[in-house]
């Protein structure tokens, strides 16, 4: 593994768990709750109607509210760590194959 692809992997992982938090507060999980007429309010009303009328705990909009409202726990960050490396380490293998 060459230097560029370990970089490129590291900033892949560094930058995933550090725009989480960026990317769950713009579709509108915030540390206020969901933010009226974002594109979270929007999953929230749909798995409501989906569970007869409620969320339901330990589903998607619950797991991103906690997480926009409490910031991600340690298996968190691990987990979106490892799928940054991953997809700074197939740009890597795309672009080695132009230039």
């Amino acid at each position: 593994m060459g230097l560029g692809t370990v970089a490129a992997v590291s900033a892949g992982a560094v930058g995933a768990v550090a725009l989480a938090p960026v990317v769950l507060g713009a579709v509108g999980f915030t540390s206020a709750g969901i933010t009226a007429g974002s594109y979270a309010a929007g999953m929230m009303s749909s798995a409501a109607i989906a569970n007869g009328g409620a969320t339901a705990a330990g589903g998607v909009v619950a797991v991103l509210q906690s997480a926009g409202a409490a910031g991600l726990s340690i298996t968190t960050k691990a987990i979106v760590a490892g799928a940054g490396a991953s997809v700074g380490g197939a740009a890597t293998r795309f672009l080695k194959k132009f230039f």
